[in-house]
Order: structure tokens, then sequence, then C-alpha cells
């Protein structure tokens, strides 16, 4: 299990992580050193332990945050999802009677060519027997 060396309000810590994990180890005490700084900067050095644990309730808050705005996002993603079925049942049904009626012109055509065709016959033999 390697050990890590890692710096944060200035001071040296050293933490054990899994194999491979040591890159992101940096980049997460890099973050919470950042917080620390940012706290310094606005309240001072009130001492290592308060401030990483201000640090660490800030990261928290914004944990927290991040988590509405997914679950928030996720609704409203699950809501987007039955919308999108919603239409494409309603899109379906168009289509459905759309070709029903596409159908039922043709069947009615087809049948006015077939009477048209019918008189024009009558009209001819009616003609050819004048």
């Amino acid at each position: 299990m390697p050990l890590v060396n890692v710096m944060v309000n200035g001071r040296a810590y050293t933490i054990a992580c899994d194999e491979g994990e040591d890159e992101h180890l940096k980049e997460l005490a890099a973050h919470v050193d950042a917080k620390v700084k940012e706290l310094a900067g606005s309240v001072g050095q009130v001492g290592d332990q308060k401030m990483i644990l201000m640090a660490a309730l800030l990261i928290t808050d914004e944990l927290f945050e991040a988590r509405g705005r997914l679950e928030t996002h996720e609704r409203r993603s699950g809501e987007l999802a039955n919308t999108h079925a919603d239409l494409a049942n309603r899109v379906g049904e168009v289509e459905r009677r759309a070709t029903r009626a596409i159908e039922e012109t043709d069947r009615r055509a087809g049948q006015s060519l077939d009477d048209a065709a019918k008189r024009l016959e009558r009209i001819v033999a009616e003609l050819n027997a004048a």
C-alpha cells in the first residue's frame, strides 16, 4: 500500500492509499488545501484542526448541493423520458390513423375509378350501338 505525502495549510501529511490512487489522492489534497487557503484568507489562521474541519464542512456543503442538483436533473430526465415516450405513442397513433386514412382514400379512389370505367364502358357501348 503506497504512502503519499501531501501538503495542506503548509503542513505535510503522509497518507496511505490503494495502488494506483496516488495522483488522485494528491488532487483531492490540493482541493482541500485550496479550500483551506480560501478560508484562511477570510477568517485568518484559527488552528489546523479547526481550519481543516471548516474546509471539510464547506466541501461537504458543495457535495450536498451537487447531489441536490444531480437529483433534480435525474428527476427532470425521468420526466423528459416519460414525455418522450408519451409523444412517441402519440406519433405512433397519428401514423396509424394516417395509414388508415390513406388506405381508405385509396380504396375510395379505386372504387371511383372502377365506377368511372363502368360508366365510360356504357357510354362507349351506347355510342357504338347508335
